[in-house]
């Protein structure tokens, strides 16, 4: 333990005593004489934990720069062990009970030494680096001391100090000065520091309840606790604010326990002496009805004395700490407050303590607002809220409001906050307030929307009054009349809302509570089907639209799930469980509908709007699950779906119709044979129909149709469109019917402006479908003149003339702009040529054979008869690449989508470097931030892919660059910088901190060893640190610290070698030379990545080699053209596409494939 004051409370009390509590936490030589009394009381127990505590101890001197960790030091009488209390509280939870019964024995024998290492225990639970002097209080003479009870910096010696009464002790605690700026262990980052927290309240609460039939009614044990505590909590210094804040409530509640026990045991005591008194006199005991008196009256003073002790601590601590400037402590001092509301009603459950609750719901910071809701939501579910009534009108407008906060997770709570309430308190909420609340089932953020479902659903689909069955009537028909009760009410709600076209969103937020309502596919459709018994319950129009509405919604949840659009950042990836189950609810919904489903569209064969969502149906069937038994009813499906478009033209019962048909018609589906055939000979007769009809309504070149036959021919052409955006209608010769009545347009006129209109859509989809079959040269030609088009319209904008009138505007949305981007990909970026690289080697190995050099010559004559090939195809990819990259370099597309050409810089630099590193530099003239947030995004996307390649391990993959390769493109990049720092530094400041963000966001250490998974980029961005200014690399360095921490930074175990590189390149130290063998080679090991990637082989760079790629007088001479004063502007004449493609092709690109370029880094393929 700390080492005893000098001065002992049986000897000489006038002397001052000096503990060291420094964060080495050194253990000090107690005196013998305490030795041998404490040997003598406790060595039974030390005995029996001296194995585990030893084991414990070598687990805490091996783990480095932990605070507070006490090395062990042999007592000068004996063989045990001392541990100071901060050290066996740091061990866990298997040694609290013994050494708080050890300290309880200690302090039975010499309180004031024992006391005092309890004080010491709590100031170096603070992180406390300096000294603690303790002095008996003597004076009676109360002013002269409290006038000496100061907190401030002593100057002679440049440390800061608290003197204070902790009855019967003056302590003074000293500290250096920048303990207020470091770290202490309640914030203590690590899973170490997390368990430390909770053994540090465990200890409290298991010291007070050993001591609660013993020395807590001493007087004199809590008193001085109390004192120091509600001190030390009042500081300037953080530290010692949190600390003893946390270990004054905890203290509170574990006092609010033993006052709960005292009044159980006066109950108990109390119905015992009844009894005693309702016996007959002659049999009643008086000395027995004495005692149980005095028992019962000394139980009450000792709950009034711990009452007394939880009101000091409440007024001493809580009033003053609960409005701290700390977020931490708020919060603190919110959770524990509700905790005493919850256990000790009959005390602390009044207006007078609620109030602080509901002050701090206003609280600036999430996390209190979050503990006063999560505490709101115990205390309503325990039955408590008659106590609340005045609380609930004062604050019921704060609690609903909460639910648009901005953190979700406290409108969440909130949310579920005012569903407890409406379940304890009937007539709180007002149908008003429901009304609102109930509106978040329409909200974007899912979480919330399914917690206002689950309310929604609660409090109108689960009502009693719903479920009243009819006397006499069957189970089929009360689940039939509770579903209708269920439907009516949801109707009722929806309609209110006046939002009719989110059911779909209604039902995602009902999804995960009324599951089963909404999966119930055969309940929803007897609502739409005739039911004898059952007339007086019809729907209406209006509700059989919404109930088919909700019926297509929950079939497409069921087989598609959540997120919806606008629900969710991405597709959710669901686990095999849930996989099963939607599988199920697939396959349930399949056989359902394709019974019920002709039977619904021939009843609403005249309503196209119905008949639409119904036609959806379809498109949901799990085709594995289907047989041939259910054929009669595939037949009827297919004969209701033909009527239902022979007898309609409404363009979205069309569109559904022809993807229910695609689904149908599908190749690996039983029901191919019978759905093909029936799709065949509808077109077959559309495409004969229309054909008749022309020839009818054509007379000697002109159109001479009376209005029926053109709208027969309108609609159907119609049908015809529809069908042909779903599937390739070509064989039906559709371009020819197209062609002839544009020609009857163009020649004669008189086509009516409808027939011309589907004519032309019917010509356009004919062509796509050509399109997507066609060559690669068409497609080629195609992209080029979407390129022109697009850049020359971007240029009109720009030389708009105002007078004109108001330009016409268009911008590429995401789908054609990705779909760009995948074009230059798939057709720009291909494969190097391996034949080319093989022959090198094959031709300059050692050891080639005769056959070798047979097939070598062989090869090399066939190379040469395919080199002006090669040539011409690279220059086609040069025409492309340049197309794309004016297309960003204008504006057209955001410099985002440049991120998959930087990503190929190294791989293709022989081939397109030059378009590259043209393209980099114009978008940086551009804006220089967002063009390195895309080398960042370019960077950290390679980085993650090969991650997770690795995780899965796949090594050996050439999709994905290796890291060598990652690392090589980074120097690249920072050699585009040029020299001149000051002009690039907010670049480069940004990307080194996204860069560290990366790699440190959200990471929580667990143990020493344990690093982040993505340190091994910090290497990669080291290759940008030589282009830092030097106070640039000092602000870095401090933002580096501000992550991951001093005692991070100097961690020299081998997992954490790349930050230490990093950190040395920032430094400007050689401090990395052994993270730099470590990490900078691909044949050594890699910490963050996987051992088993491979490497890329790298050229040897030499000296001449770097000079040369660093010389700006050897850029490519086809960079000039591009880099002329007349292109130099962003909001320029675009060069057309011949003079850009031109400058491009070099000859130091089209140099041949003998030469080696000394600054290329191989991929492994």
């Amino acid at each position: 333990m700390i080492a005893e004051p000098t001065l002992l409370s049986r000897s000489v009390q006038k002397e001052n005593s000096v503990v060291d509590v420094s964060s080495c936490a050194s253990v000090h030589h107690v005196s013998s004489e305490r030795n041998e009394n404490r040997q003598k009381t406790v060595r039974g127990k030390r005995k029996a934990r001296e194995c585990s505590e030893n084991a414990k101890r070598k687990h805490s001197k091996s783990s480095n720069g932990s605070l507070g960790r006490a090395e062990n030091e042999q007592l000068k009488n004996g063989d045990v062990e001392a541990v100071t209390l901060f050290e066996v509280v740091s061990m866990g939870r298997n040694a609290m009970q013994a050494v708080v019964d050890d300290w309880i024995d200690a302090y039975t024998g010499d309180r004031d030494s024992a006391l005092l290492d309890l004080i010491s225990f709590f100031i170096q639970c603070s992180g406390c680096k300096g000294m603690v002097t303790a002095e008996m209080f003597q004076s009676k003479k109360g002013t002269d001391v409290m006038s000496k009870m100061v907190e401030d910096l002593d100057e002679d010696t440049g440390l800061q100090y608290k003197k204070f009464l902790a009855f019967p002790w003056i302590l003074t605690v000293t500290w250096p000065l920048d303990m207020d700026s470091g770290e202490y262990p309640l914030i203590m980052s690590g899973l170490y520091w997390k368990r430390f927290r909770s053994h540090f309240c465990e200890f409290v609460s298991v010291l007070v309840a050993q001591c609660q039939n013993c020395v807590i009614f001493d007087g004199y044990l809590l008193n001085t606790l109390i004192s120091l505590l509600t001190e030390l909590s009042d500081s300037r210094v953080r530290a010692f604010r949190h600390t003893c804040t946390l270990a004054a409530v905890k203290l509170l509640s574990a006092l609010v326990n033993v006052a709960l026990n005292l009044s159980v045991s006066v109950d108990n005591s109390q119905r015992l002496y009844e009894v005693e008194l309702a016996k007959m006199a002659s049999k009643r005991a008086s000395p027995r009805l004495d005692r149980i008196q005095r028992k019962i009256s000394e139980l009450q003073d000792r709950k009034c004395e711990i009452e007394n002790m939880m009101d000091a601590i409440f007024k001493g601590v809580f009033l003053k700490r609960y409005r701290d400037v700390i977020p931490e402590i708020r919060a603190i001092c919110m959770e524990e407050l509700t905790v005493w509301m919850k256990l000790y009603s009959s005390v602390f459950l009044n207006d007078s303590y609620l109030k602080y609750v509901g002050w701090m719901m206003h609280d600036k910071q999430p996390d209190v607002r979050l503990k006063c809701v999560l505490g709101l939501q115990a205390l309503y579910q325990d039955q408590s809220s008659s106590k609340m009534d005045l609380f609930t009108i004062r604050f019921k407008e704060r609690m609903i409001s909460m639910t648009l906060d901005k953190d979700h997770e406290v409108a969440i709570q909130a949310m579920r906050l005012l569903m407890v309430i409406s379940q304890s308190c009937e007539d709180v909420l007002s149908p008003d307030d429901h009304k609102n609340v109930f509106q978040f089932v329409y909200c974007s953020h899912r979480p919330l929307a399914t917690t206002a479902g689950e309310f929604l659903y609660n409090r109108l689909l689960s009502n009693h009054e719903l479920s009243k069955p009819r006397d006499g009537a069957s189970d089929q028909e009360r689940h039939r009349e509770l579903v209708l009760a269920r439907v009516r009410a949801l109707i009722h709600f929806h309609t209110e809302n006046e939002l009719h076209q989110h059911v779909l969103y209604l039902v995602d937020s009902l999804w995960d509570s009324a599951g089963a309502l909404l999966k119930d596919w055969t309940g929803l459709t007897s609502l739409l089907l005739p039911h004898t018994s059952c007339q007086e319950q019809a729907l209406s129009s209006a509700e059989e639209a919404f109930v088919i509405e909700l019926i297509l919604a929950s079939v497409r949840q069921a087989a598609e799930g959540p997120p919806l659009s606008g629900r969710g950042a991405g597709k959710k990836v669901i686990n095999t469980k849930e996989k099963k189950l939607q599988i199920d609810d697939c396959t349930k919904l399949t056989e359902h509908f394709i019974k019920v489903l002709p039977e619904l569209l021939s009843k609403y064969s005249e309503d196209a709007e119905k008949l639409a969502s119904l036609l959806k149906i379809p498109q949901y069937f799990q085709t594995d699950t289907c047989d041939h038994e259910n054929s009669q009813c595939v037949r009827a499906l297919l004969a209701e779906l033909e009527a239902a478009v022979d007898r309609h033209t409404d363009a979205g019962l069309l569109e559904a119709a022809a993807r229910s048909y695609q689904s149908l018609c599908a190749q690996d589906l039983p029901w191919h044979s019978l759905a093909r055939p029936s799709f065949d000979r509808l077109i077959q007769h559309w495409t004969d129909t229309l054909g008749t009809r022309l020839g009818e309504s054509l007379s000697d070149g002109c159109f001479t149709a009376n209005e029926d036959s053109t709208l027969e021919f309108l609609s159907t052409l119609k049908k015809l469109n529809a069908f042909n955006v779903a599937q390739d209608l070509s064989k039906w010769s559709l371009y020819e019917l197209g062609t002839r009545l544009l020609d009857v347009e163009i020649k004669h006129s008189g086509l009516p402006m409808e027939v011309t209109i589907e004519a032309l859509r019917c010509m356009c989809s004919c062509i796509l479908w050509k399109l997507n079959t066609f060559g690669e040269g068409l497609t080629s030609r195609a992209f080029m003149c979407l390129s022109d088009v697009l850049i020359a319209h971007n240029y009109q904008l720009q030389m708009w003339d105002s007078s004109a009138g108001t330009p016409l505007l268009y911008t590429p949305d995401p789908k054609l702009q990705k779909a760009l981007l995948s074009f230059v990909v798939e057709h720009v970026f291909t494969s190097p040529e391996q034949d080319t690289h093989s022959s090198k080697v094959m031709a300059s190995g050692p050891g080639r054979t005769t056959t070798d050099t047979f097939c070598f010559q062989s090869r090399k004559f066939s190379e040469s008869e395919c080199g002006d090939g090669r040539l011409e195809d690279l220059h086609r990819r040069r025409n492309l690449l340049a197309a794309y990259c004016k297309l960003i370099v204008h504006s057209v597309l955001e410099m985002s989508m440049a991120t998959e050409l930087f990503k190929q810089y190294v791989k293709f630099y022989n081939d397109f470097g030059d378009i590259i590193k043209e393209t980099l530099n114009r978008t940086r003239q551009m804006d220089k931030m967002e063009s390195a947030r895309t080398l960042v995004q370019c960077l950290q996307q390679l980085y993650l892919r090969l991650k997770q390649e690795q995780d899965r391990g796949n090594t050996c993959s050439s999709r994905v660059q290796t890291y060598s390769s990652i690392k090589e493109l980074a120097r690249r990049f920072s050699l585009t910088f040029g020299w001149d720092q000051i002009k690039s530094r907010e670049s480069l400041a940004m990307i080194h901190r996204d860069g560290i963000e990366f790699v440190f966001k959200g990471f929580v250490q667990q143990s020493e060893k344990h690093s982040p998974p993505y340190i091994s980029y910090l290497t990669i961005l080291s290759e940008f640190s030589s282009k830092l200014l030097k106070p640039d690399k000092k602000t870095i360095y401090s933002y580096l610290q501000k992550f991951a921490g001093e005692q991070v930074i100097n961690n020299r175990e081998e997992s954490w070698m790349p930050l230490i590189y990093y950190r040395a390149s920032l430094m400007g130290t050689a401090e990395g030379e052994d993270a730099i063998s470590f990490i900078s080679s691909d044949t050594n090991k890699q910490p963050s990545l996987s051992n088993r990637s491979r490497s890329p082989s790298v050229r040897q760079v030499n000296s001449e080699g770097d000079q040369r790629f660093l010389s700006p007088s050897l850029e490519p001479k086809g960079n000039e053209l591009l880099k002329s004063s007349e292109d130099s502007k962003v909001q320029q004449a675009p060069l057309s596409r011949e003079q850009l493609s031109s400058s491009l092709v070099s000859d130091k690109v089209l140099r041949s494939s003998d030469e080696v370029d000394v600054d290329t880094v191989d991929i492994d393929g």
